[in-house]
C-alpha cells in the first residue's frame, strides 16, 4: 500500500486475466522485501537492490511502484525475474502523470510465486569513512581500522539491509530515514610503517636560526598499499584519519590527524602527524659563479651557466636514529660535478635523499653542480 509523506516505498499487486479492467488497484496486503542490498560504490548516488516475492496469477499482472517523499532516481528503476527468466516477461512499463510511480505489467503462463529484484539509484545516502591508526611505542607497526559513517536522508526506511563498499566485509545493518550510524569494517594488525622526518627546499626555511618563530619538520608515518606490506586488496577511500600510539602504562596518547585522498593499490599511504624540533637542517648556498656564454651588441650578457656549490647540515638532537627525506630541487637543464650522498632522481629537476641519522648524528651534504643556458 503507498504511504503517504512518510517516505517508505510501497508496491501494489493489480491481477489482470483476460480482458479485466485496467484500473490500478492496489492490495492490502503488501510483497515485504525478502533481502535488501545498499551498495556504496559511487559517493553521489547509493545503488539499491531489493528481492521481493510476487505472488503472479496466470495471463497479465500489473504491478505498481510508488516512491512518493523517497529521492529515487525514475530512470534507473530496474525490474529483474529471478525464478522463471525465460517463462515470466516483463511486456510494458508505464509512468503514471504527476504521480512518483510506475507500473510494470508482468506476463505468467501460469501462477507462479515468483522472486523479482528491484534496483534503483538513491540519492541522500551520505557515507564518509575515518580512519584509526595505532602504534606501538616502538613506532614499528601500525593498526589500522577503517570506519564508515552512513546518514540516511533519503527518505526511505531500511529495517533491515546487507551494507557494502567497493572492499571489506559487507555487513548487515538496519538504518531509518535521517538515522546517523558508525560501523567498523575495515581493521589490518601489524602493518609495516615507516616513519620520516621530511625537509623540501623549496617549503621549509633554510636557516631555522634566521627565523622568528620556532621551526619543525614535518614528521609521517608511511604505509604501503601493497600484498607485502599487507594490504594491497583493494584501494583505500579517502577519509579523516587519527593517529595514536600506546604509552607504555596500558593508555594511548594522541599524534596527530590528516585527511587523506583515494589510495590506489600499490600506492603509498603517508599520514602527517605534526613537526619534530629534534632533527635541525641548515641549508646554505656556498658558490654561484655565472660563465658568459653570449652578449648582445652592446655588451650586454644575455646567456650564461652557472656553477652552485649548496652545502647542507643536518643534526639529529633524539636519543634513536631516524630516517631524513631531504628533497632537493634544480630548475633547468643541469649536471652533478660531484655529490657526497645518493640520490634520487624524482623528475628532471626534483632530486630525493634517504639519510639514516644515528642518535645524536651530524650529517654534511655537498652537492656541486651546473645549471646551463641561463638567460
Amino acid at each position: 500500500m503507498r504511504k503517504a509523506a512518510t517516505g517508505a516505498l510501497a508496491m501494489g499487486l493489480i491481477l489482470i486475466v483476460g480482458t479485466a479492467a485496467q484500473a490500478r488497484i492496489k492490495l492490502v496486503a503488501l510483497p515485504q522485501r525478502e533481502a535488501t542490498l545498499l551498495r556504496l560504490d559511487n559517493p553521489a548516488f547509493t545503488l539499491v537492490e531489493e528481492e521481493r516475492l510476487l505472488t503472479l496469477q496466470k495471463g497479465t499482472n500489473q504491478v505498481d511502484f510508488s516512491w512518493k517523499g523517497v529521492n529515487i532516481d525514475p530512470d534507473s528503476i530496474r525490474l529483474q525475474i529471478l525464478d522463471h527468466p525465460q517463462e515470466v516477461r516483463l511486456i510494458s512499463v508505464s509512468y503514471p502523470p504527476n504521480e512518483a510511480a510506475l507500473v510494470w505489467q508482468i506476463y505468467s503462463p501460469q501462477p507462479f510465486n515468483e522472486r523479482v529484484r528491484v534496483s534503483y539509484l538513491l540519492s541522500n545516502i551520505d557515507r564518509l569513512v575515518t580512519y584509526e591508526g595505532l602504534v606501538p611505542t616502538d613506532e614499528s607497526s601500525m593498526e589500522l581500522k577503517s570506519y564508515l559513517v552512513l546518514r540516511n536522508f533519503s527518505g526511505e526506511d531500511f529495517p533491515e539491509a546487507k551494507v557494502q563498499l567497493d572492499y571489506g566485509e559487507s555487513f548487515e545493518k538496519s538504518i531509518q530515514h535521517q538515522e546517523t550510524k558508525r560501523m567498523l569494517f575495515f581493521s589490518k594488525a601489524k602493518l609495516p610503517v615507516e616513519k620520516t622526518f621530511t625537509w623540501d627546499d623549496r617549503r621549509e626555511p633554510w636557516d631555522p636560526e634566521k627565523m622568528d618563530r620556532n621551526v619543525g619538520i614535518p614528521v609521517f608515518y608511511t604505509l604501503y598499499n601493497t600484498q607485502e606490506k599487507g594490504l594491497g586488496e583493494n584501494a583505500l577511500w579517502g577519509g579523516k584519519v587519527r593517529v595514536f600510539q600506546e604509552d607504555g602504562r596500558g593508555s594511548t596518547i594522541f599524534l596527530g590527524e590528516d585527511k587523506v585522498e583515494l589510495v590506489p593499490v600499490g600506492e603509498k599511504l603517508s599520514l602527517y602527524i605534526g613537526e619534530s624540533r629534534d632533527i635541525v637542517v641548515t641549508q646554505r648556498k656556498m658558490k654561484e659563479e655565472r660563465k658568459i656564454k653570449e652578449r648582445n651588441s652592446s655588451g650586454q650578457p644575455i646567456l650564461w651557466d652557472t656553477e652552485e656549490i649548496l652545502e647542507v647540515k643536518v643534526e639529529n638532537f633524539k636519543d634513536k636514529p631516524a630516517l631524513l627525506i631531504l628533497t632537493e630541487h634544480i630548475p633547468g637543464q643541469w649536471d652533478m660535478a660531484s655529490c657526497t650522498h645518493k640520490y634520487e632522481l624524482k623528475d628532471f629537476e626534483t632530486l630525493e635523499f634517504r639519510i639514516d641519522l644515528k642518535p645524536k648524528e651530524k650529517v654534511n651534504l655537498t652537492m656541486h653542480y651546473h645549471r646551463r643556458n641561463l638567460r
